[in-house]
């Protein structure tokens, strides 16, 4: 697989989340709420996640395991969606724990374990960095 702009959407989309995440779960925690600080950021990650979930859509690969190109890595895509929904939801309902056990769950399962998985050798991504890092030794 090679970089299309495609993959250079979902990747800035996705690392983007990845960087922005803490902010947003980090705002409501503790003695000293930043409700403003954590509304903006909170968008905005879920901006990225939507976007990224939706440009995954779009990016297959026919060289690892797949159907018709989606790779098990794709099933995060409803998964997302689903958590985001749910936790909007948790939210109008005045469920704040459920919100920020969703909104939590979600950065941890598709940003966290979920950008490990992209490391893997054979990924797109995990070639890039280990072929470069091992072409450094």
């Amino acid at each position: 697989m090679q970089q299309t702009p495609l993959i250079a959407v979902h990747m800035s989309l996705a690392l983007t989340a990845v960087a922005i995440g803490p902010v947003a779960l980090w705002a409501r925690m503790g003695v000293t709420k930043r409700p403003q600080l954590h509304r903006a950021f909170g968008y905005a990650w879920v901006t990225c996640m939507l976007g990224a979930a939706l440009t995954g859509v779009f990016i297959r690969d026919f060289k690892l395991p797949n159907i018709g190109g989606y790779t098990p890595i794709h099933l995060l895509i409803p998964l997302t969606l689903f958590t985001l929904f749910k936790a909007f939801r948790f939210l109008a309902q005045g469920n704040i724990v459920g919100h920020r056990k969703s909104m939590q769950g979600l950065y941890i399962g598709a940003c966290m374990i979920a950008g490990l998985f992209t490391l893997l050798p054979g990924r797109y991504l995990g070639d890039l960095v280990w072929g470069q890092w091992l072409g450094l030794i």
